[in-house]
C-alpha cells in the first residue's frame, strides 16, 4: 500500500513539473544545442547550414574588423555601468532603511525605473535629453554656456549611455534592502556603546553583512550589461563612430542585417564563455570575500 501511494505521489509530481520541463527543452535546450551546431556551419536566413568546422571562430578571432572593438567596447561599458550602478543602488537602499513615513511609497518610486529602463520609449526620452538641441543643453544654453555633445562625440558617448542603466537601480535597491532588514540591530547598539564613527559602523558591520546581496547584484548587473542592446540601439545605434557599438549590436547586424546566422550563434557561444569564465572565477573567489551569516 506505501509503495502505491509513493508511486501514485511520484506520479502527480511528474505531472505538475511536466510543464516547466517540457518548456525548458523545447523553448530553452533545444535552441541552445540547435545555435551550437549552427555555430559550426554557414547558415544564412536563405540557404540550408553546411558543416564548415571551426571557419566562424578562426575568422572571428583573425580577420573580423568588429569583433575585438566591439568586444572591447562592452568591456568599457560594464565597467562603467556596473559599478555606478551598485553604489548608487547601495546608497538608496541604505537610505531607504532608516525608519522614515511613506517608506513603501518612496521604495515604489525608486523602483518604478527599473522597470521603465530598457523600454524604447524610456530610451527614446534619454536621447531627447542629452541630445545637442535636448533638455540639458537647454538649460546650459540659459547660462550661456556651450552646449556638450553628450551622445554626439565619441569621448562622452558610452558614459552617457551607461548612465540609463544605473538610473534603472530599482531591483538591485530591493535586494540590498532585504539584505540591511536582515542586519541584526543588535550589532549596531554594540557600536554605540563602543563610540564607533558611522563610517567603521558601516565597514565593520554592514559592508561584511552585506556581502551575499552584492556578490549576487554583480553578478545578475554583469551578466545584464554583457547582453544591453535595446538602450544602445535606440539611444545612439552604435555611433558616433562606433564608441557604442557594443558587442550585442555587432551579433544583431550579422544575424538580421548581414544575415550570417551561422555566423552569430558563433558570436553567441563566444559571449556566453566569457560570461561564463569572468562568473566563474567571480564564484571562485567568493569564500574569501564573500561573509555568510549562520
Amino acid at each position: 500500500m506505501n509503495m502505491k501511494s509513493s508511486l501514485k505521489n511520484n506520479r502527480e509530481g511528474y505531472f505538475y513539473i511536466a510543464p516547466w520541463v517540457i518548456g525548458f527543452l523545447v523553448f530553452g535546450f533545444y535552441p541552445l544545442i540547435t545555435s551550437l551546431y549552427y555555430s559550426f556551419t554557414n547558415f544564412g536566413m536563405f540557404n540550408k547550414p553546411h558543416f564548415i568546422g571551426f571557419k566562424n571562430y578562426i575568422y572571428m578571432f583573425t580577420e573580423d574588423p568588429d569583433f575585438l572593438p566591439s568586444l572591447l567596447v562592452t568591456f568599457k561599458y560594464v565597467l562603467f555601468s556596473v559599478p555606478l550602478k551598485i553604489v548608487s543602488a547601495l546608497f538608496f537602499a541604505m537610505l531607504l532603511n532608516r525608519n522614515l513615513k511613506f517608506i513603501n511609497v518612496f521604495t515604489t518610486v525608486y523602483y518604478l525605473p527599473s522597470i521603465l529602463g530598457s523600454s524604447v520609449a524610456i530610451s527614446i526620452l534619454w536621447r531627447f535629453i542629452f541630445s545637442t538641441s535636448g533638455v540639458i543643453n537647454n538649460i546650459l544654453s540659459r547660462f550661456h554656456m556651450q552646449a556638450v555633445p553628450f551622445l554626439e562625440h565619441p569621448k562622452y558617448a558610452l558614459f552617457t549611455v551607461s548612465l540609463l542603466v544605473v538610473w534603472s537601480f530599482g531591483s538591485s535597491m530591493v535586494i540590498f534592502l532585504a539584505g540591511l532588514k536582515q542586519i541584526p540591530k543588535e550589532l549596531y547598539e554594540a557600536c554605540d556603546v563602543d563610540g564607533a564613527s558611522k563610517v567603521r559602523e558601516f565597514f565593520t558591520i554592514t559592508f561584511p553583512l552585506i556581502t551575499p546581496s552584492l556578490f549576487f547584484n554583480i553578478i545578475m548587473q554583469m551578466i545584464n550589461s554583457f547582453q544591453s542592446f535595446t538602450s544602445i540601439f535606440v539611444i545612439t545605434h552604435g555611433g558616433p563612430m562606433k564608441s557604442t557599438y557594443v558587442y550585442m549590436m555587432k551579433l544583431y547586424d550579422d544575424a538580421f542585417a548581414n544575415f550570417k546566422m551561422g555566423y552569430a550563434s558563433a558570436l553567441s557561444w563566444v559571449l556566453f564563455i566569457i560570461i561564463l569564465v569572468i562568473t566563474s572565477i567571480l564564484f571562485t573567489q567568493s569564500n574569501k570575500h564573500v561573509y555568510y551569516m549562520e
